[in-house]
């Protein structure tokens, strides 16, 4: 089992990255395979509701949301990360989402999902409750931890001594791997996925 994790950060090592390391780490102890991608300090164009990429499969813009969406169909799981910008996740980690998921329900429905973020004081459980929406918009069951998913601090050194924060990265890390395993579980002893009906709009 495969679990992607998604750092839209401006930041490559910075606080996000060490919060989603940390849930990978732990992942990792658990058997469950990780990978980490960032997405760059580039701009990342949001989503012009064209439906080009519903015909394709891939967005006429040729950046790393193809490259993500190549890739997702890999993964059991997600967790998306971001910096706290304005009590809101990163103009880039939103641009990513809104095109990822984007006409893609079947790609994603019942794959667990987690939102990460960091800041440096407030507007963490605003941007938390942003990112969820794409999740629960998508059928996907999203991974609590014992307090919601956020670590503190302005850099990666700050976010370490953030012990509580760290300790929600390990207990969603945790959490993760035993919903993939119960996944897992339940799909070899024969009960299976429910079946998607077509949307009705």
């Amino acid at each position: 089992m495969k679990v992607l994790l998604v750092n839209g950060s401006p930041h490559e090592k910075g606080a996000t990255f060490t919060a989603l390391e940390e849930v990978a780490r732990t992942l990792n102890e658990n058997d469950i395979d990780t990978d980490i991608m960032w997405l760059g300090n580039e701009p990342i164009a949001s989503c012009i509701g064209c439906n080009a990429c519903l015909k394709t499969g891939k967005c006429f813009r040729k950046d790393i949301v193809n490259h993500f969406l190549e890739k997702a169909s890999d993964y059991d799981g997600f967790v998306f990360g971001s910096a706290v910008h304005f009590a809101a996740s990163s103009g880039a980690l939103s641009s990513f989402m809104d095109r990822v998921f984007y006409g893609r329900g079947a790609l994603f429905a019942l794959k667990p999902a987690a939102a990460v973020v960091s800041c440096r004081r407030g507007g963490a459980s605003a941007a938390f409750d942003e990112i969820n929406k794409y999740f629960t918009i998508s059928q996907m069951p999203i991974i609590s931890s014992q307090y919601w998913n956020q670590i503190h601090g302005n850099n990666a050194e700050e976010a370490k001594q953030d012990l509580e924060g760290m300790q929600t990265m390990r207990t969603l890390g945790k959490n993760m791997a035993y919903i993939l395993k119960c996944l897992k579980a339940g799909e070899e002893s024969g009960i299976k996925r429910p079946e998607l009906e077509p949307k009705q709009k």
